[in-house]
């Protein structure tokens, strides 16, 4: 079993080429025991963002606090806190922070766990 909280987890900057203002914790992953995905923690400070990439998996994101956009089908468009974003296979994508930052979970298949892709992922 694996109980963390959200506010305890270490955050460590994100270390992709094409982040600012970006740090990540895993919540629950490969390193856990977790046989299918991975749920991270990301923060991105104001003005910051995540990489601009894709990628051969889904994800599914969901918006924790504060506000921003997402780039998503070739356009930016709003998000905030409760949002839910689901990010296809291959599908160019990129989260900015405005206002106080942003800050979100996202989910991956364990296979592509946090060191090998980035966030926001």
């Amino acid at each position: 079993m694996v109980i963390r909280n959200i506010e305890e987890a270490p955050m460590e900057p994100v270390q992709m080429a094409g982040a600012e203002g970006t740090t990540m914790a895993v919540m629950v992953g490969r390193e856990d025991g977790a046989p299918n995905f991975s749920l991270r923690n990301i923060r991105v400070e104001a003005g910051g963002y995540t990489p601009r990439h894709a990628h051969d998996y889904e994800h599914e994101v969901f918006i924790i606090s504060g506000e921003g956009t997402v780039l998503l089908e070739g356009s930016e468009q709003p998000v905030r806190a409760g949002d839910v974003v689901f990010v296809p296979a291959d599908e160019e994508h990129q989260f900015k922070a405005s206002g106080a930052g942003l800050r979100f979970l996202c989910l991956v298949p364990v296979h592509r766990n946090c060191g090998e892709e980035t966030p926001g992922s």
